[in-house]
This record gives structure tokens, C-alpha cells and sequence, in this order.
């Protein structure tokens, strides 16, 4: 017998630059080598809001989110990593496990997932969205965490332990592991190294809080907004500077000896705010992006700093990880208080006040925060 379709409430994108819409709609049961997932929080991240506002393309509708936790509600045939029951950490960048870039620890740049995020399609070529009119709905990253019950592959989630707080594993599923990740493995932070963190979102912080566990002995911090500056000295920036009210570069370079920091993280995904880091950058240092960026964005980089001053210009896409692997070392090192989780949360809001989250976000009145669902 085939299973029905459950019900399931979810924030649905109809139109680029229009508010999300809180809608009913049928999640199709998992197929082979499939799970469904009970979404128990999910994170309100910009990079949903760049979809939101049109900067990154997609097929609409869609169902956003792709930062969340949750607990698994069904399985399909074959599935043999996961059981009903099993809490779980969606992973937005599905991998194959057996290309090349999977082979070579970096499943992050897989086909496979980078297929899903640009589709919206199940590797399948389907949806198991519909409305209640029966119009298929896309999937964003191929796990959705913006609806109440969210079907996808066996793959795409990682199995943590029950008692683990699933606020915080939300947390750790993006923001914590893309910027602690980009410190330790995309630029490979050294001791005693000076770091600059331009941009103090969720990203950003967790940069920063890499950066100090890295033994960074000047971590400074970048933003126009007075609280994220007050966030980041919690999360160990020992610098602040305010960009609305002084020159960044300038600002980097004298509280660095007129050098420019080793490291420099840009966490905005701006042509400027690169720009920027990439001049902060001293010579023979690195400077490694992080923020997404719309699709056609270019920025000018001096190609002589480039040569002469042999400095590094690096991407990182889900902080170079290996999510099946990281994700559990990053709730140890909670656990060893070695990772701040609780000082991240700002905010929880109902699945109802999405808008209002995602209007909080852009305002810079919160360093992070979640959809609860259930509460």
C-alpha cells in the first residue's frame, strides 16, 4: 500500500521581493533511500533572504530554509543510516559520497547537491511538495526546514545524539559550522595570528568565535551596526570598528602595525565589504569570503597586491567541512564549553511570524534566531 501524503503548514515564496505565505500543504511520504523529517526549529538565515529579494534565482514556489533541526518521522525503503525517531541535522549541501570531491573531503562542491540547490528538484527530478490545488512545490537545498514536515534524502541529514538540545543543533547546522569552518579548514587560522571579520551576522560571529579558538591574538571586528559589534565582543573580538563611522581598511591597518591582518573573513557577500578585506589583507595574507553574493556580482580586486604581495583570495561554501563528520565534533566541543551556542540565540519566533523575523534580520537586530515550531 502506498502511503498518503501528510499535512504539514510551511512559509511558502510565491514572488521575489513579496512576503513569505503561510500555507497547508501535502509532503509526500519518502520513496527509496528517503526520509521524512519533524521539524523541531529551523534558522532564519540571509541566505534564504537572498532568494527572498530576488538577488539568487530559483524556480517558484519554493519552500526556503536550509538551517534547521529536527526529528525523523518516516523512512523510505533502503534507508539504512537513520530510524524513525532519530534526531537529525539537515545538511543543505546533499553529497554523493563517491566523486571525486567527495573522495577528496570536499563534499560541499558535490554535483549532486549543487544540482538540488539550483532546481529545487529531488535528485529524482520530482518534488514531494504539493499544494492544496496540487502544484508542485520546490525544495530549497534540498531540505526546506520552512515547513512543518519536510521529505528528503537519506543523505541530506545527520543522525546527533537524542539529548542534545535541537535549538542548538539548529544553530550549529549553518551559521556555527560554515564560519568556524572557514577559519580552520579554508584559511587554516595559525596561532597567534591577527584576524579581521568583516560583517558580524550569524556568519561573521561564528568566524570570529573561530578565531579565538584558534589562538588568533587580535581577532577585530567589522560592522555598522553598534549591536553586532556588541555580539561579536561577546562571541571574543578584542577589536570593534564601527564601518558607518570610520574607514574599515584604515581602521584594520592601524590596530595591526600598518600591516593588515593575517587573516580577513568577509561575511556579507558585498563588492565593496570583499574589496575591503581583500585591502586589509597584509602581504602573504589571506583573505577567504564567505558571504553569499547575488549571482552576477563582480568585485575589482588590485591583481599587483595579487603578485607582489603574494597575498591569498579564497571562497568558502558551508566552511569547507565535512558535515557528517564536523557537525558531531562541534557538539562535543559545546559540550567541553569550548563552542558558544547559547550566546548566538537572540530571538524565537512561531512559524506565523517569519515575516517579522525576517525583518528583524535585515535590521541587524539580532545575531540569530529561529523558527520553533510546536511552541
Amino acid at each position: 500500500m502506498i502511503p498518503a501524503p501528510m499535512k504539514a503548514r510551511a512559509a511558502v515564496l510565491r514572488e521575489p521581493g513579496k512576503p513569505l505565505t503561510i500555507e497547508e500543504v501535502e509532503v509526500l511520504p519518502p520513496g527509496v533511500g528517503e526520509i521524512t523529517v519533524r521539524m523541531k526549529a529551523a534558522g532564519v538565515c540571509h541566505s534564504d533572504y537572498h532568494v527572498m529579494c530576488g538577488d539568487l534565482a530559483m524556480p517558484l514556489p519554493i519552500i526556503l530554509g536550509h538551517e534547521g533541526a529536527g526529528v525523523v518521522e518516516a523512512v523510505g525503503e533502503g534507508v539504512t543510516s537513520l530510524a524513525v525517531g532519530d534526531h537529525v541535522i539537515p545538511i543543505w549541501r546533499t553529497s554523493c559520497g563517491i566523486c571525486e570531491y567527495c573522495a577528496n573531503g570536499r563534499p560541499a562542491l558535490c554535483d549532486v547537491g549543487t544540482a538540488m540547490r539550483f532546481t529545487g528538484l529531488m535528485p529524482d527530478g520530482d518534488t514531494r511538495f504539493r499544494s492544496s490545488s496540487g502544484e508542485s512545490i520546490r525544495h530549497y537545498a534540498g531540505v526546506s526546514t520552512f515547513s512543518e514536515l519536510t521529505t528528503m534524502p537519506e543523505a541530506s541529514a545527520v543522525k546527533i545524539p537524542a539529548d542534545f538540545d535541537l535549538k542548538k543543533a539548529a544553530l550549529i547546522g549553518c551559521g556555527v559550522i560554515t564560519g568556524v569552518g572557514a577559519v580552520f579548514n579554508t584559511a587554516e587560522v595559525r596561532l597567534g595570528a591577527t584576524v579581521a571579520v568583516i560583517g558580524c551576522g550569524g556568519i561573521g560571529l561564528n568566524a570570529v568565535q573561530g578565531a579565538a579558538m584558534a589562538g588568533a591574538t587580535e581577532i577585530i571586528a567589522v560592522d555598522v551596526h553598534a549591536k553586532k559589534l556588541e555580539d561579536a565582543a561577546r562571541m571574543g573580538a578584542s577589536q570593534l570598528v564601527n564601518a558607518g563611522e570610520t574607514d574599515p581598511v584604515e581602521a584594520i591597518k592601524a590596530l595591526t602595525g600598518g600591516l593588515g591582518a593575517d587573516y580577513t573573513f568577509e561575511a556579507i557577500g558585498l563588492a565593496p565589504t570583499i574589496e575591503q578585506a581583500y585591502a586589509a589583507t597584509r602581504k602573504g595574507g589571506t583573505c577567504t569570503v564567505i558571504g553569499i553574493s547575488p549571482a552576477d556580482m563582480t568585485a575589482s580586486i588590485n591583481v599587483n597586491q595579487l603578485v607582489y604581495a603574494e597575498k591569498t583570495l579564497k571562497g568558502s561554501l558551508y566552511g569547507s567541512t565535512r558535515p557528517r563528520i564536523d557537525l558531531l565534533k562541534l557538539i562535543e566541543l559545546h559540550r567541553h564549553k569550548r563552542l558558544l551556542l547559547d550566546e548566538l540565540l537572540t530571538r524565537t519566533y512561531a512559524l506565523d511570524e517569519i515575516n517579522e523575523a525576517y525583518s528583524a534580520l535585515t535590521k541587524g537586530e539580532v545575531a540569530r534566531s529561529l523558527i520553533v515550531y510546536g511552541e
